[in-house]
């Protein structure tokens, strides 16, 4: 999971590829669809694609002469799994933080030194 993980994120580094994604987003679209907006040849976005594509985020399909460039959606929730566990980790941290300086603010200054010291020293023991 994380070398999946890690091409993906690595894919989406470049701010092109991003922007394909996005455009992909909306609806497939052919390489020459994908090349317009961009001052790049039809080879350098076909790179670009081949990156996304080892990476999971699009696949090419056939239709008669046609051959569209699809955005695989699920890769996302891979990623969003990985950050949301990330998140909620800092969250609970600030949620611990906002209590600990919810408890300074009744104890008073002189209070909160003397606990932060007696900590520092607890921690220093240990």
């Amino acid at each position: 999971m994380d070398d999946r993980l890690s091409r993906v994120f690595s894919a989406l580094a470049d701010p092109i590829r991003r922007d394909m994604v996005a455009r992909l987003a909306v609806g497939d679209a052919t390489v020459n669809e994908l090349a317009e907006p961009y001052a790049v040849t039809v080879q350098a976005v076909s790179k670009h694609l081949k990156v996304l594509e080892d990476a999971g985020l699009v696949s090419r399909g056939k239709q008669a002469q046609r051959r569209p460039v699809h955005l695989e959606a699920e890769v996302f929730d891979l990623m969003t799994k990985w950050i949301e566990r990330y998140r909620l980790e800092a969250e609970q941290r600030y949620q611990r933080l906002d209590a600990v300086l919810a408890e300074m603010a009744v104890e008073g200054p002189e209070q909160a030194k003397t606990r932060i010291a007696k900590t520092r020293i607890e921690g220093e023991a240990s």
